[in-house]
């Protein structure tokens, strides 16, 4: 534990400083939550609570502001629709869905995550979604992760959306999940195309698990502006 943290820990116990409230607690947060939890009641509101809290960090911070938030709650089994895509300006759902993890992730349940090239895991945190392009996979969208040593090797992991055959709910009878992917969230053939247009162009996608070190550590999740300043320049 460095010095300024040994400090800032006495200070608290004593009184001096009070703790911040979480981003969570933010008013502005819990509206929207409330908001976009009456579109979609499968989404746990602790999940989707954290996803906006992650989201409003971020851009009240520096960064732009956007107009769809994607959430993954991989706490799911990929045989139970665990994708959410949601458009903040009409406060609507657009899409509840499948979306498949990593092979090395887990079997129907993921619960390993990496930043490591070659993993094939997938990956927890905040990212923003890039440019769509057509690639061995069709119709795709990178997107580039927020959380050094979490998520911000999807470039060089070539971890993006894109659709698959695998990811098939017929599947689920015969084997009890739907296929695994290399890392990538990967979405069903029939709905790739409207995965990919509502989120292109520098939309929001937030990627759970109750993974408590990342709960812990996450800069968006606990919203310090001292880990933010470097991050969002």
């Amino acid at each position: 534990m460095n010095k300024f943290r040994k400090l800032m820990l006495a200070l608290l116990s004593t009184g001096i400083l009070s703790t911040p409230a979480l981003a969570s607690d933010n008013p502005t947060v819990q509206k929207l939550v409330r908001s976009l939890s009456g579109e979609a009641p499968a989404l746990a509101p602790q999940v989707l609570k954290k996803a906006v809290a992650a989201m409003k960090c971020a851009v009240n911070n520096g960064m732009e502001p956007a107009g769809r938030l994607a959430v993954i709650d991989f706490s799911l089994p990929s045989s139970e629709r665990r994708l959410w895509i949601f458009d903040l300006q009409e406060k609507q759902l657009l899409l509840e869905d499948f979306v498949a993890h990593g092979q090395n992730s887990g079997d129907n349940y993921a619960n390993r995550f990496s930043n490591i090239v070659g993993s094939y895991q997938s990956s927890l945190g905040l990212f923003r979604t890039q440019e769509s392009y057509f690639g061995r996979h069709g119709y795709s969208l990178r997107m580039d992760g927020l959380e050094p040593g979490v998520n911000d090797r999807a470039r060089d992991r070539a971890i993006v959306i894109h659709a698959a055959d695998y990811v098939d709910p017929s599947w689920i009878e015969r084997q009890g999940r739907i296929g695994r992917s290399q890392g990538c969230p990967a979405v069903r053939p029939e709905v790739a195309e409207l995965v990919v247009d509502s989120l292109k162009d520098g939309q929001f996608m937030f990627s759970y698990y109750p993974d408590p070190e990342w709960l812990a550590s996450s800069a968006y999740l606990n919203c310090e502006p001292s880990q933010l300043a470097s991050l969002t320049q």
